[in-house]
């Protein structure tokens, strides 16, 4: 009987809604729960492990205590072993590293994680390559292509890989960048290490790309067509990137490079805003919202803009959702879907289809959209 590992980071993506962009030490931690912010990771790993509940007949789940990956295995179906021991409420990076090592131990065929980069960092340190691993997207940053595109799509792979459809493994990099300097913004993520992920690239995302100095030009172009049509009674919920930066240097306007901003009449209304800061700017106000994508990835939301919660983007409305992207950032992602990865499973569903994407001034590009 094969047998699968569960790991959850309780804290990973707190800081996403509340504009902390993650929640690496306990000084953010705190700000992040004086904020209001509410766990993000336990959701989503219940939701992966109701795809895999489907084996729970067949295979044998081990579980760190408590909040630590036992709670969402019981409220998935699940009634799991339980190893190890933690202090509900107060743990810490030592204890994901300590649990996916006695998950290794007790020879787990698939550790199954949810977290951000800096819990795909913890278990690098702690087991490398010598397990089979996946994560469940939760954190903020997640850079590292250990991920699955969604925690829907991570327990679908988990279970191809638990009952013998998927066979193959291949090594992954695990990212991690410096909070302090995501932000101040600036970028610096680094290779940290590698893990061993079952080989399906259709559902594991990539490592994120940058962008190259030819595409200056096609960044203008698209920065001059999202300006030439901006309605001065409308607000405009700008996303993070070096791809909607250009939109604020060409109106001369400061940028929270991986924060969220809110431009109307083209100035600035606030920098650096909450979730809860942009539900009461855009209640009652027309808005729309200009997002990219993640080069070699493809999310549009629910990587780096957790702010443009569910909530927001259902008052702002679907159709007043601008997608910009450089042609370039679109063949990278070798024809494969934008995606999107909310939280909210029925808003996910309603953005699916095609969205048209603006490639520079006055070109445009239908893709497809899938989560």
């Amino acid at each position: 009987m094969k047998k699968l590992g569960v790991v959850v980071n309780p804290i990973a993506g707190m800081g996403g809604r509340v504009g902390l962009k993650g929640t690496d030490g306990t000084e953010i931690l705190g700000q992040a729960r004086q904020l209001g912010a509410q766990p993000e990771s336990p959701q989503k790993a219940i939701e992966a492990l109701k795809v895999i509940a489907r084996l729970k007949d067949h295979i044998e789940v081990i579980a760190y205590p408590s909040e630590m990956g036992e709670n969402e295995c019981r409220s998935a179906g699940f009634n799991p072993t339980v190893v190890g021991a933690i202090s509900s409420g107060e743990t810490t990076s030592r204890d994901t590293q300590r649990a996916a090592k006695e998950m290794a131990a007790a020879g787990v065929s698939l550790l199954l994680f949810a977290g951000g980069d800096g819990t795909a960092r913890n278990i690098c340190d702690a087991i490398g390559e010598s397990a089979p691993a996946l994560g469940v997207p939760a954190g903020v940053k997640i850079h590292s292509a250990v991920y699955a595109v969604s925690p829907k799509s991570a327990g679908e792979v988990a279970a191809m890989f638990l009952d013998g459809r998927l066979k193959n493994t291949r090594s992954a990099e695990v990212m991690d960048i410096d909070e302090d300097a995501f932000r101040n913004g600036v970028v610096a993520a680094r290779l940290y290490g590698y893990l061993t992920v079952p080989d399906e690239r259709r559902f594991i995302q990539s490592v994120k790309s940058g962008a190259i100095v030819s595409e200056q030009r096609a960044l203008h172009g698209i920065a001059d067509d999202v300006i030439s049509e901006m309605n001065d009674e409308c607000f405009y919920i700008i996303g993070p990137g070096t791809t909607t930066r250009v939109i604020m240097d060409r109106l001369g306007l400061r940028n929270t490079l991986l924060g969220i901003d809110v431009i109307g009449n083209k100035r600035l209304i606030a920098n650096d805003v909450t979730e809860s800061q942009l539900i009461g700017l855009v209640k009652g106000h027309k808005a729309k919202i200009i997002v990219t994508i993640i080069g070699g990835q493809g999310h549009v939301f629910g990587r780096g803009n957790q702010q443009i919660s569910p909530r927001v983007i259902r008052e702002v409305g679907k159709e007043n959702i601008i997608v910009i992207a450089t042609k370039e950032k679109l063949i990278s992602l070798s024809g494969r879907p934008l995606l999107v990865d909310t939280g909210d499973e029925a808003l996910d569903q309603e953005l699916k289809g095609y969205v048209r994407v603006v490639t520079g001034y006055r070109d445009y590009v239908m893709h497809k959209v899938g989560y």
